[in-house]
């Protein structure tokens, strides 16, 4: 499942930040990797400094070499899988999007060196103030995005399917109802969500398929500058949990983002603007921007109530509060898709309840 992590490059990488080992035994087997690659790959080791964690297990160092700087990816391998990271970095190479290269790993130890995209990523050059001063950005992430989605070929990545997408809306009553809010999930509102969940699910399910990110948003997204000959083009991080799934997703994802939100002229315009690329290239997303449009709010509202989910488990179980600040962006998110259809009333008036927006004695969980 997609962390939602700020990838290694998120934050400017402060000078030399000390790299620090909570295992000893790991620090050793760290130790005996680099030293394997210091000599043939030309890496300073007076320069290791740590470029960020995320929201997994994994963490990503940075270290200077003769042919420029370098990330290491530390991920302990009774925790991560790296395979899926290295097969889904080759497909979007062939896709042709900027990706990190992979230049050393070594799967037994969850030890990667990989090239470096740089230090800045979209979300740090957006002006927040000025959403049409993005708009060039945006362009880049949709061209990006159109060339994933068309290299696209079934039973190459794992089916985003009703399994699947049932799993991820289930953290929501799991995680941020039941544990974060500390509510009683009753038959009225497990059958209010079993339900809405089932609508949800049908809508998304009913878009064709397609190569699918699942975290398409600008933190994901590097400036990075010509790369090996190639003109200026945004790279692309935190893609190992990518899955052949409804094509409104990375779009909703994009433009529906986890920590930062615009207003709905600026959405709209990207949206559109994505869509007629998409329509140029042949992708499947219809005739009737209108009905796309819907789609991508049924996709993100199921993104929205996952990700309500998971920002809850990692407070309460991976001690990692500070992803909860973002928690009222998505139930702002839910609410306003909520409010538009009729069929997801009985959403609107649960997630009232729950964030005390409505007296509880005029409440009603079945009815629209």
């Amino acid at each position: 499942m997609s962390q939602l992590a700020p990838p290694s490059a998120d934050l400017p990488a402060p000078a030399l930040a000390a790299v620090t080992w909570s295992d000893p035994q790991r620090e050793a087997a760290f130790n005996t990797w680099f030293s394997s690659l210091q000599d043939p790959l030309q890496l300073q080791r007076d320069t290791l400094r740590l470029a960020s964690a995320d929201a997994s297990f994994r963490r990503y160092l940075r270290v200077d070499s003769a042919s420029g700087s370098r990330i290491i990816m530390d991920a302990p391998p009774d925790k991560e899988n790296c395979k899926p990271f290295v097969e889904i970095a080759t497909l979007m190479a062939a896709a042709g999007l900027t990706v990190p290269r992979v230049l050393a790993w070594e799967p037994s130890l969850g030890f990667m060196l990989l090239s470096d995209l740089g230090h800045q990523t979209m979300m740090q050059v957006i002006d927040k103030a000025n959403p049409q001063a993005n708009q060039e950005l945006y362009l880049q992430a949709v061209d990006a995005l159109v060339s994933w989605q068309k290299a696209s070929q079934p039973g190459v990545l794992p089916p985003y399917d009703e399994a699947l997408l049932r799993r991820e809306l289930d953290l929501f009553p799991d995680w941020y109802l039941a544990k974060h809010r500390g509510m009683v999930l009753e038959v009225a509102v497990r059958d209010t969500l079993n339900t809405t969940f089932k609508r949800i699910i049908e809508h998304n399910l009913a878009w064709p398929s397609v190569y699918v990110h699942r975290d398409f948003m600008p933190r994901n997204l590097m400036i990075t500058g010509p790369v090996e000959g190639q003109p200026s083009a945004l790279g692309v991080l935190d893609f190992q949990d990518a899955v052949y799934g409804p094509i409104t997703y990375d779009i909703a994802s994009l433009m529906r983002d986890a920590f930062l939100s615009w207003e709905e002229d600026f959405v709209l315009d990207i949206t559109i603007r994505y869509w007629e690329k998409a329509r140029a290239a042949a992708l499947p997303v219809g005739n009737d921007f209108g009905e796309f449009y819907r789609g991508v709010e049924w996709m993100g509202l199921q993104r929205h109530l996952k990700v309500a989910g998971i920002f809850a488990r990692l407070t309460l179980r991976d001690g990692k509060p500070q992803y909860l600040a973002d928690t009222p962006r998505f139930i702002g998110y839910i609410r306003a898709t909520a409010s538009r259809y009729i069929e997801l009333k009985p959403l609107l008036r649960l997630i009232d309840k729950v964030e005390g927006l409505q007296d509880a004695g005029g409440f009603a969980f079945g009815r629209v």
